[in-house]
């Protein structure tokens, strides 16, 4: 079993930035991928972004170019950099750690883009 506590959430203005943080602790050496989804009202759950252990990465189209996803595999941290957000971006962003064997999320973290 896998942890997860997600942290950074909030409102910000369109055309702002924020920053999302998750810290993973318990069966922390069988992970080798660690992410980001997002699930919006009236939407299913949907993948924002992954990095597995070794460094390779993967964006969901709406979002590349826009957001950077860092790993302190140290300290067993993901970071979410969501840079020129759209309201669009709106919804609830949930921390997300695989497994060879199952998967473990987070809480979850409202973030809402408005004017």
């Amino acid at each position: 079993q896998v942890q997860l506590v997600e942290s950074g959430g909030g409102l910000v203005q369109p055309g702002g930035s924020l920053r999302l943080s998750c810290a993973a602790s318990g069966s922390i050496g069988s992970m080798y991928s660690m992410g980001w989804y997002r699930q919006a009202p009236g939407n299913e759950r949907e993948l924002v972004a992954t990095m597995t252990n070794g460094g390779n990465t993967n964006y969901a189209d709406s979002v590349k170019g826009r957001f950077t996803i860092f790993r302190d595999n140290a300290k067993y941290t993901v970071s979410l950099q969501m840079a020129s957000l759209k309201p669009e971006d709106t919804a609830v962003y949930y921390c997300n750690a695989r497994t060879y064997l199952f998967t473990s999320w987070g809480r979850g973290t409202q973030v809402t883009v408005s004017s």
